[in-house]
């Protein structure tokens, strides 16, 4: 009796949780045909740093979902795909012409997942892109960037946290991302907002947008910071990692006064940043995203409007 009890517990718990995503249904991705995942990355000319994101990430995918799907990347950053071309005939597609290599090539089934932080210009571009596939395959689905839910944001502070340990009261981590001019840079504020939720000692800048440089220092002033750790919230540790944050972030610091170390570890070094990409990938093989014009003309149908 009590295994019976069990079982069907578990199988509750498993229906309840399974079926209530807001904004999601239920969607089987393997549902015929060839499927591909497809990494899409800003990108970066750092070798150094390339090997231990990019490269990482993308094996780690291979290994989860061996076997499912054929794994692939892009570039998102044209700048980037030209610079390496040019300079060391390394060659990167970009989202188009690897959707249009894979139509040509008979999939069916395709999942692109960008390792972008924010929902910003890069994603809102590469989703124009994608949506000029709509029709091109029996699945495409898109995955969320880092910071899109409430728990994400907790996550990415927990695992920044984790590695870099207990802080004394004067000690604070200083995050800086690459900023935005539209209303996303709002993801920026909202993380610095729930690190002071989670008493986390952790202050979120960004080289241009908001918050700015003025903004955080000014809190680690009032707050009576005096020991800093400048860290990258960014994929890679690229140009903006070496040059803005480890070079005119520290040394604006230093000249107002405090004591600057810097942890040059991007987040998609982290393991656990890297498994929150990995998860997202895994929602959609059993989830797609609810088409919202579909669903409202639906409504306005079943009520004669």
């Amino acid at each position: 009796m009590k295994k019976f009890l069990l079982v069907f517990l578990t199988l509750l718990t498993n229906t309840v949780f399974s079926s209530d995503i807001e904004g999601y249904e239920k969607s089987d991705f393997y549902s015929g045909g060839k499927s591909a995942i497809v990494m899409a990355h800003f990108g970066t000319t750092h070798a150094d740093t390339r090997e231990k994101t990019i490269d990482v990430i993308n094996s780690k995918v291979k290994k989860a979902f061996k076997n499912k799907a054929d794994i692939y990347e892009v570039y998102t950053s044209r700048i980037i795909i030209n610079r390496l071309n040019k300079n060391e005939k390394i060659k990167k597609l970009t989202i188009t012409q690897m959707l249009k290599e894979l139509k040509k090539q008979g999939y069916k089934n395709i999942i692109v997942q960008p390792t972008t932080i924010i929902d910003g210009i890069e994603m809102k571009t590469l989703l124009k892109e994608i949506e000029k596939f709509s029709n091109s395959f029996k699945n495409l689905r898109v995955g969320i960037p880092l910071l899109s839910t409430p728990e994400n944001y907790e996550k990415v502070i927990k695992s920044v946290t984790d590695l870099v340990g207990p802080l004394r009261e004067s000690q604070a981590i200083v995050m800086v991302g690459h900023g935005t001019y539209d209303s996303s840079t709002s993801a920026y504020a909202m993380l610095d907002y729930v690190a002071k939720d989670m008493d986390k000692s952790v202050y979120v800048g960004t080289v241009e947008g908001y918050p700015a440089f003025e903004n955080v220092m000014k809190q680690l002033k009032k707050d009576g910071k005096k020991e800093i750790i400048l860290m990258p919230l960014m994929f890679v540790a690229g140009d903006h990692a070496k040059n803005d944050i480890a070079g005119d972030w520290k040394k604006q610091l230093k000249e107002a006064g405090f004591d600057v170390g810097v942890k040059l570890i991007p987040l998609g070094e982290i393991p656990a940043i890297q498994n929150i990409y990995i998860e997202n990938i895994k929602l959609l093989e059993r989830y797609k995203k609810v088409d919202m014009l579909k669903k409202k003309s639906e409504y306005l149908k079943a009520k004669n409007l």
